[in-house]
């Protein structure tokens, strides 16, 4: 193997569930503990990632603004943008 095989690809516009099994898992235990009340529906939580995508800020699946992975914002009723994206 070459060594650009062997070595991790970053991508800058990735989610946790794009990136490996491992984090799926991990984002998928975490989305699972929030309370059915405090999660929005799936169609609202697929927009908030949609804007995120798109953000400049979005790397490795954080909110270089404040810290948080997105999928796990998005999915709260009171998380907001820290810029008011969404």
């Amino acid at each position: 193997m070459s060594k650009m095989q062997t070595e991790k690809r970053i991508c800058k516009k990735c989610l946790l569930r794009d990136l490996a099994a491992e984090d799926q898992k991990n984002i998928k235990r975490y989305l699972d503990a929030i309370k059915r009340q405090d999660r929005v529906d799936e169609q609202v939580y697929e927009q908030r990632l949609a804007v995120c995508k798109e953000c400049d800020r979005l790397h490795e699946a954080t909110c270089q603004a404040c810290g948080c992975y997105v999928e796990l914002r998005a999915a709260i009723r009171h998380g907001r943008c820290p810029y008011k994206k969404w």
